[in-house]
Parts: structure tokens; C-alpha cells; sequence
């Protein structure tokens, strides 16, 4: 029986789905979360073999003494994860610190989560990556601004999502943003790509190769959306696009990935730009771990599969033993409070209750890039799909 140490098992809600597929697998399932035994919900008790609770999972001592006592309990670990991009570089030191082998060590961290890093990789399978310039002085960034003129993107060099990451316009806001800058927080400048979000989303095996791919659309900028406030949509694609399976397999190649859940993020063109013509892919950024939220679940429904059994199988047996069924576009609309929407719930649900999935309140912590209520319906021709957005988020005038 393997033993696996699952990160978090109980956040974020949906991630205890992981954890009670392996226990189905046989695998001997080990939880480390910083949440009561007692408050946890059911199912994820019941997915669970032991669960250790610590004060914090930021206490890098208490996680780790929690890993040892697994060890000196149940023997050798063979799998330690979380899914979850926040956790992915203590993932990593653990199985470093461990001798776990089974997923990326303590010196891979640096090309999986770095934006400058990936760039060399992203050029050895031959996609074309943003000019970037390392943040220095103003004096250095005019000068890269002169090479590409403005707009500029600026963000962390090691982030999680969209947070901190900001559009430049002109000088006066260069200057805004070197003023009030993280010093200690290394930022990366790229050039602005005017491009919608293509995703590849993939369940890789121990050689490498895809077991199960999908991908989905964003059609707005999440940095906007974290920025602006505004509402959230994107949706999981009917069929993956041959460009974006073939960049995503390259990518997947160059970095090295196996035995993983990963989604990588390339952009596709809106017209043609010094980086390529429009409709071309081109790189954005890799993330190592399912993309998140209710994504998931989304790419259920649009397949009619179960991925969180798909990517247990391949922990297991290396394989997947969970069919694929018939393919929708998935859609994801994130509401913001206080709009005034012209559909109200009810109405929602009175015009698309048959193909509504799920509808609820987004949790605080994830409201910043996905709204305050989100809806998930399942759709059979993009022309559905459109008016289902359409509808949703038209606001009253004046």
C-alpha cells in the first residue's frame, strides 16, 4: 500500500475529491491541515486515512514534524502533494527533505515558478515568449520601455495568480509603481500582449505523456478583473485546439513534467504584434498544479469524466481507468455584488435551471479574482454559451 501525504485536504472545498479517490485506489491517504479534526466536513474525514492538524500550514517546523511522525508510523511516504499553487515550493522542499521522488524537488522550483526562468524552457520547445526586462531603476526601465514602448505588464517574478500585477501606461505611472514597489519583491516588465488566455490543461504520466487534455478560454484579463473589480468568465473548451495541444505537449516536454495535474497558460493573439500574427499561441506562464477554483469540476461537466479520479489513477496505477464521455463548453460566470444585473437568481435559474451546475457564494479568499457568485452551466454549441454570458452580465442603464 502506497502512503500519500495530501497538503490541505480541505482547502480549497473541492480538493478532498483528490484525496478520497486514492483512498478508493487503496492508497493509504494522510491529511496535514490547519483545521480541527473535528470541524472538517465529512467527506473529507472519510477521505482521509489520519490527519495530522498543525497551528499553521505556514509553520514550516510543525509541517514537517507532521511528515516525520507519518513516517515513523506508517514507513516510507511515495507521494507528497497539494495541488495548489501557494503550497508548490514547501511541496518541493519536503520531498527534498524526505527523499520522496515522486514529484519536483527543491532545485526545480526556480524554471516552475519563476517567470524569468521559464522563458528558456518555453525557447527550447520553440514558443515565442514576451520581451522582458528585470525591474531595476527608472533609468533601466525607460529603456527597455524604449525598445517596446508602452503599455508594460509588471508583476512578481515569483506570483500566484494575478495579485500585484498592474498595467503601465506612461512615465507617471512607472514612476507610481517604482515608489510604492515591495522592495524585497523581485518584479518582472514585459511587453503588453494583446491576446486572450488559452489554457492547456493536462493529467501527465510518469513518462510524460498526456492521459487526459483539456483547456480553457479567458476572454478578459484576470489581472483587469483583480484590478478593476469587475465581473470573471472563462470557459472550458468543447475541443482542445490542435495549436494549444501542440504547445502544451512541448511544454511538457521541455520542463520535465511527469506525474502531474498541470495547466499552462499561453496567449492567443487578437492581431498581429512584434511577437507573432494574430491567431498565433504564445507563452504566458506554466503552473504546475490543477487550475484552480471549481476548474476542476468545470472540466467534468464539460466531458463528462471525473478528473479527480483520472489524476488518483495515475498516482496509483499510472494509468487512468475513468472513460471520457460527450463534450460541452463549460461556462463560468463570477457576479459582482452591488452591480445592478438586469437577471435577477430566479430569473437565472427560470431560463437555464436544466443547464445550471452549480450556483453559490465564491469564498472570500478567492472573490478578488473570481466575484462574489458564480454560476457553472454546461452548454452544447458556443452560440449558447454566448447568450448565457450576454444574459448574465447585463447591467441596468443609468
Amino acid at each position: 500500500m502506497k502512503n500519500v501525504v495530501f497538503i490541505s485536504p480541505n482547502f480549497p472545498t473541492n480538493y478532498w475529491q483528490f484525496c478520497f479517490h486514492l483512498k478508493e485506489n487503496g492508497m493509504n491517504v494522510l491529511g496535514i491541515g490547519d483545521q480541527p479534526y473535528e470541524e472538517l466536513a465529512q467527506n473529507v474525514r472519510d477521505s482521509l486515512n489520519e490527519y495530522y492538524k498543525v497551528s499553521s500550514l505556514e509553520n514550516s517546523d510543525e509541517v514537517y514534524r507532521a511528515v516525520a511522525f507519518f513516517i515513523f508510523k506508517y514507513g516510507r511516504i511515495d507521494w507528497l502533494e497539494s495541488n495548489n499553487e501557494y503550497w508548490l515550493e514547501r511541496d518541493a522542499k519536503l520531498r527534498t527533505d524526505f527523499h520522496i521522488t515522486s514529484g519536483f524537488q527543491e532545485e526545480d522550483v526556480p524554471r516552475i515558478k519563476y517567470k524569468s526562468k521559464m522563458k528558456a524552457y518555453y525557447a527550447k520547445a520553440k514558443i515565442p515568449t514576451a520581451r522582458y526586462h528585470m525591474v531595476d531603476d527608472l533609468e533601466g526601465c525607460r529603456t527597455f520601455i524604449q525598445e517596446v514602448g508602452y503599455p508594460v505588464i509588471v508583476k512578481p517574478d515569483n506570483g500566484v495568480g494575478a495579485s500585484h500585477t498592474y498595467k503601465l501606461g506612461d512615465e507617471e505611472q512607472l514612476k507610481r509603481f517604482l515608489e510604492g514597489k515591495e522592495e524585497d519583491i523581485p518584479y518582472i516588465m514585459e511587453e503588453f500582449i494583446d491576446a486572450e488566455v488559452n489554457s492547456y490543461d493536462a493529467i501527465i504520466d510518469s513518462k510524460g505523456e498526456p492521459m487526459f487534455e483539456t483547456g480553457n478560454v479567458t476572454p478578459y484579463s484576470i489581472m483587469d478583473i483583480v484590478n478593476n473589480e469587475d465581473n470573471s468568465l472563462y470557459y472550458i473548451v468543447k475541443h482542445l485546439a490542435d495549436d494549444t495541444r501542440k504547445a502544451g505537449r512541448a511544454a511538457v516536454k521541455s520542463f520535465g513534467v511527469k506525474s502531474r495535474f498541470v495547466h499552462f497558460e499561453f496567449f492567443r493573439l487578437l492581431k498581429d504584434q512584434p511577437i507573432g500574427k494574430k491567431g498565433d499561441v504564445v507563452a504566458l506562464e506554466v503552473n504546475m498544479r490543477p487550475c484552480g477554483g471549481f476548474t476542476p469540476d468545470m472540466i467534468n461537466y464539460a466531458h463528462s469524466t471525473d478528473v479527480y479520479k483520472i489524476w488518483a489513477d495515475m498516482v496509483a496505477f499510472d494509468r487512468s481507468t475513468k472513460p471520457v464521455g460527450a463534450h460541452e463548453y463549460c461556462a463560468f460566470v463570477g457576479l459582482r455584488d452591488g452591480k445592478d444585473f438586469v437577471m435577477s437568481h430566479e430569473d437565472i435559474m427560470a431560463k437555464y435551471g436544466s443547464q445550471i451546475k452549480m450556483a453559490d457564494r465564491i469564498p472570500d479568499v478567492l472573490a478578488g479574482a473570481m466575484g462574489n457568485r458564480m454560476y457553472v452551466g454546461a452548454f452544447k454549441t458556443k452560440k449558447e454559451l454566448d447568450t448565457f454570458y450576454k444574459d448574465l452580465l447585463e447591467v441596468r442603464k443609468g
